[in-house]
């Protein structure tokens, strides 16, 4: 150990190598700094415009997803509609054709008046009528869009009914209103019927002001004010969807087969004159989900004018904070090295066994100093309280043995005594006690014999029901018990005694305190790949607050057998059938409870222990 620490001695202290680092580090890029070119400078500011740029980039083409998936949102409230549906189907059969009409389209309407942008809302039925309202006639009846539009009425209900998908038709002239031209772009999707999902009733079409698109990419230019920038959509097919000229918008772009997306675009926009000079710089980003290339161009003109003062600035600033930082640095690594020196001290004491030691939080101390002290002091907090939790594991285990011995009697013991009082009964001509005898003696059977087996839900249910009738007549018939079963879920299998906690606390601490009449509903029934078991009673519910903890997996800590026992019963689930398995309270205050158990569908002899 002594000899450890004379060749520690013998070492460079911290402190020593970080000044000397620094004076190599701040020298040399100093003199490398004088022999660097604009054109070095100007790489690295066009790199972080690039940079700049595609994040603004990708920004955009998120916002316009996300724009237009609120678009979305609206048509689906229309084509999932049963109301809309409904008068759909009067207009194909041709029923109060008058009525319906008007009717549909004051739903349009406000659908309609709901989101901005909206120009029009048209539905297309199967018999060629067509029923719509829009903003961009005279005549609200009549869509003007319909009529310059690049399909016939029939070739765009066939494109989109034949499927049930939500089918973007790109920006085209629509109309002329208010001496101003509107360009739209669509959202299409056929109705549907859930009752009748193979109908094709109808379509409807969402007609969308191409100033939305405008707009969100105009917000995304305004972040980037050091440069002159636009931003425009161009679908995969080559169509102008957005444009600031809108002379272009609808425009066909000639790709070719293997053509430079960005020549091509970069030819558009010389072409359109957005910017005096030519210097532009093409950048694309597509969107997979819409199948639309997002184009951003940028002129950097402005930029490279302002990077010659930039340089003459930066190179007085750097001289100055160099003398600055040369006093800055004794400073910080006298507090540094001090940092460290107090982490090293407490591992020393703690490696000596010493595990209560803790290292005091500084403000001065660094941040990734201060993390290891933290890390340190909880690996030690953790180190302590494992301790503490074995031994406290010891003592319970311990416990758990003497109760297992004090518990230990011979069921057949038990069993043999209770057929003998079942007979006396008998002879005495009690048949209610025997009863009771015999249902009590199946369950002690049910319950001693592999209570972690598995079993059909029919012999589950079976010995629910004799269960439930000892608690009747404990309670001398004080609640009504309905019991459902699917018949296909008898013969499914589950492991033994899951549900008697559930339907214990209801019967005992449900109905405690309630004077109406006590109902215990049990149900059983399929949901997907799930078992759903539904235990409800109207009994005197549970606060909110401890619905929440429960639901959360919080119980709070209790000497109740039967709260610890719904505890168990829920960690038992955990335990079997793993994080598949889950268990929701439900419960209003004097109103009654609900508890829904959904355990995994698995096929007979293949329910395993998680």
């Amino acid at each position: 150990m002594e000899k450890k620490k004379k060749i520690l001695m013998q070492k460079t202290s911290l402190k020593k190598r970080l000044v000397y680092a620094f004076l190599i580090t701040s020298v040399i890029p100093i003199i490398i700094f004088g022999f660097m070119s604009y054109y070095n400078s100007a790489a690295i500011v066009k790199e972080n415009m690039d940079e700049l740029t595609t994040t603004n980039l990708q920004q955009t083409s998120d916002s316009v997803e996300i724009w237009l998936d609120s678009y979305e949102d609206l048509l689906y409230q229309i084509y999932t509609d049963d109301d809309i549906i409904g008068q759909i189907d009067k207009i194909n059969r041709g029923e109060d054709l008058a009525v319906t009409v008007n009717q549909l389209r004051r739903t349009l309407r406000g659908l309609l008046n709901s989101k901005d942008y909206v120009r029009s809302i048209t539905i297309f039925t199967q018999n060629g009528s067509v029923v719509t309202y829009n903003q961009l006639t005279a005549v609200s009846t009549e869509d003007a869009w319909i009529n310059n539009f690049s399909m016939s009425q029939k070739e765009l209900y066939n494109a989109v009914s034949v499927d049930n998908k939500t089918h973007i038709f790109g920006t085209e002239y629509a109309a002329t209103f208010a001496s101003e031209d509107y360009y739209l772009f669509h959202l299409a999707h056929r109705l549907i019927n859930y009752k009748k999902l193979e109908e094709r009733s109808a379509i409807v079409v969402v007609s969308l002001d191409e100033a939305l698109l405008k707009q969100v990419c105009q917000s995304k230019d305004d972040s980037s004010e050091s440069m002159n920038t636009t931003t425009f959509i161009v679908d995969d097919a080559g169509y102008v969807i957005s444009y600031p000229d809108t002379s272009k918008l609808g425009k066909k772009l000639d790709f070719g087969e293997e053509g430079n997306l960005s020549d091509i675009f970069k030819k558009l926009v010389d072409d359109s004159n957005i910017f005096n000079d030519q210097n532009n710089t093409i950048y694309s980003c597509h969107n997979d989900n819409l199948n639309w290339n997002i184009v951003n161009v940028s002129n950097h003109s402005k930029v490279m004018e302002k990077l010659k003062v930039q340089q003459n600035i930066l190179t007085a600033i750097t001289l100055v904070s160099l003398v600055i930082v040369l006093g800055i640095i004794v400073f910080l690594t006298e507090q540094l090295t001090g940092s460290i020196k107090k982490v090293t001290e407490a591992m020393e004491i703690a490696g000596k066994g010493d595990l209560s030691v803790r290292i005091v939080d500084d403000e001065k101390m660094p941040i990734e100093i201060e993390m290891i002290a933290i890390q340190f002091n909880e690996t030690l907090e953790k180190l302590q309280t494992s301790g503490e939790k074995e031994k406290e594991a010891e003592k319970k285990q311990r416990n758990a043995e003497i109760k297992a011995l004090e518990a230990q009697i011979n069921p057949h013991f038990l069993y043999n005594t209770l057929d003998t009082i079942n007979w006396m009964a008998i002879d005495e001509e009690e048949f209610e006690i025997s009863n009771a005898i015999s249902s009590l003696a199946t369950i002690l059977r049910y319950a001693i014999d592999d209570s972690n087996g598995i079993v059909k839900v029919r012999e589950e249910v079976e010995w629910l029901k004799k269960y439930i009738f000892l608690q009747q007549t404990r309670l001398k018939n004080t609640f009504q018990c309905d019991i459902h079963i699917e018949q296909d879920i008898y013969e499914m299998e589950i492991h033994k005694l899951l549900l008697q906690p559930f339907i214990e606390n209801a019967i005992l601490h449900g109905f405690e305190g309630v004077k109406r009449n006590h109902l215990l509903l049990i149900k059983m029934g399929f949901v997907d790949e799930f078992i759903e078991i539904v235990i409800r009673d109207n009994g005197k519910g549970i606060d909110s607050n401890i619905v929440a903890e429960m639901n959360a997996g919080v119980f709070m800590k209790s000497k109740d057998k039967n709260h610890i026992g719904l505890e168990n019963a829920i960690t038992r689930l955990h335990i079997y059938y793993g994080d598949r398995a889950k268990v929701q309270i439900k419960s209003i205050r004097n109103e009654g409870t609900e508890v829904l158990i959904y355990i995994p569908v698995v096929n007979s002899g293949s329910v395993e222990l998680i």
